[in-house]
């Protein structure tokens, strides 16, 4: 498994923790950013380098957003043909964007959550895989209206 992994520069202690977090669990990293405090680049930014990573790999590839919230790079991510992201901040929401929703994009919050709770969040997310049956309608729905409103 490959996650690409961004924040903005209200959260790198958290993207920094989840690269070492996720590596010991021997998954491969991509980093896109930002990496200090004093970086300037806003969520958006950071948020569409992990989402044309993951566009770019043929949707192979998860991506992990963090920010003060996480509503800014999920708002911001949502708007990349592909991306299904869900800001997660219990268990239960991240095993549901996956088995529910077939979601490739896990936001979390710096100034919401500690950083126990979000390696238990992202361990929960990274174990689970989407599988064909009951929200596969809902999902295809979601993709259908994707198509329609997404040239």
């Amino acid at each position: 498994m490959t996650i690409v992994i961004g924040c903005d520069n209200a959260a790198v202690p958290m993207k920094n923790m989840l690269i070492q977090f996720l590596e010991s669990k021997g998954v491969t990293v991509e980093n896109m950013g930002c990496d200090s405090a004093g970086d300037p680049a806003n969520y958006p930014s950071i948020a569409s380098r992990v989402c044309k990573a993951i566009i770019a790999s043929g949707y192979k590839k998860r991506g992990i957003l963090v920010c003060g919230t996480g509503i800014g790079m999920c708002m911001t991510a949502n708007k990349f043909k592909g991306i299904r992201a869900a800001v997660c901040h219990d268990n239960f929401s991240a095993e549901r964007s996956i088995l529910s929703n077939n979601g490739n994009v896990l936001c979390m919050g710096e100034r919401v959550i500690g950083h126990e709770l979000a390696k238990k969040i992202c361990g929960e997310w990274i174990s689970l895989e989407f599988k064909d049956g009951p929200s596969t309608p809902k999902v295809n729905e979601i993709i259908t209206l994707e198509n329609e409103t997404m040239k």
